[in-house]
């Protein structure tokens, strides 16, 4: 059993930066991927990156160019380094990990609030 627990959220200004990390009781390098979700009020969950075992990272188009998504296999981390925020970033942010390419996510964490303020 993998425990996931995400830390970094907070308020944070409109155009503000914000790092979010993603803590692993266990090795993340058995994992095929590692994905960072969010969740607003109201809305349905959706992918916001990913990152997978292989370094290839991917990105929901609403992200791109503000988000960054890393890991550090020594530190069994995934971080979310998230810059010019906006208020619609504003959700619960929660991270994932996946031993198969395709199907269902192994592992969650609890999630971690993120507020934008304008």
């Amino acid at each position: 059993q993998v425990q996931l627990v995400e830390s970094g959220g907070g308020l944070v200004q409109a155009g503000g930066p914000l790092s979010l990390s993603c803590a692993a009781s266990g090795s993340i390098s058995s994992f095929y991927v590692m994905v960072w979700y969010r969740q607003a009020p109201g809305k349905q969950r959706e992918s916001v990156a990913s990152i997978t075992r292989g370094g290839n990272e991917n990105y929901a188009d609403s992200v791109k160019g503000r988000f960054t998504i890393s890991r550090d296999n020594a530190k069994n981390t995934v971080y979310l380094q998230m810059n010019s925020l906006k208020p619609e970033d504003t959700a619960v942010y929660s991270c994932a990990a996946r031993r198969s390419i395709i199907g269902l996510n192994d592992y969650w964490g609890q999630g971690t609030q993120v507020t934008v303020s304008s």
